[in-house]
C-alpha cells in the first residue's frame, strides 16, 4: 500500500506495512492534517479516527524516515530525527527517499494532504 503526503508544494511518498492500523489509515484517506514539529525529531497531527492496535505492540523505536501513529494521542507521525522507544507507537510504513530530510527542513507547523498514492 502505498501514500502520498502534500506539504505545501512538496510531495512525499510512503510505503505502508501490511497491518491493521495501516489498513485503517487507508480507510480513512484522502484527510488534511494540521502537523505540529516536536522536539526537532518528527511532525504529528491528529487523525479523525483512531487506527486498529490489533497485533501490533505496545511501542515502537522508529527509525528516521519512519511513518508511524502515536496511539495515546491519535496522531499521524513524520519522523524526520531520532525517536527512542516509547510505548504507543506504531510503525505503519517507511517515507520514500529523501522524504525525511526535506520534511525535517519544513521549519513549524505544516499542513499535510495524505491520500492514497494515484488519486
Amino acid at each position: 500500500m502505498r501514500i502520498q503526503i502534500t506539504i505545501g508544494g512538496q510531495r512525499f511518498q510512503s510505503t505502508l506495512a501490511e497491518s491493521s492500523a495501516a489498513r485503517d489509515l487507508i480507510a480513512q484517506l484522502p484527510v488534511t492534517i494540521d502537523m505540529m514539529d516536536h522536539g526537532n525529531v518528527e511532525k504529528t497531527g491528529p487523525l479523525p479516527s483512531p487506527l486498529s492496535l490489533a497485533g501490533q505492540p505496545e511501542g515502537a523505536d522508529p527509525d528516521v524516515g519512519d511513518l508511524g501513529y502515536y496511539a495515546p494521542g491519535n496522531d499521524l507521525v513524520l519522523y524526520y530525527g531520532d525517536q527512542s522507544y516509547y510505548p504507543g507507537i506504531v510503525v505503519l510504513g517507511r517515507l520514500d527517499g529523501d522524504a525525511a530530510q526535506r520534511i525535517s527542513e519544513l521549519d513549524g507547523p505544516v499542513t499535510a494532504i495524505v491520500e492514497v498514492q494515484g488519486d
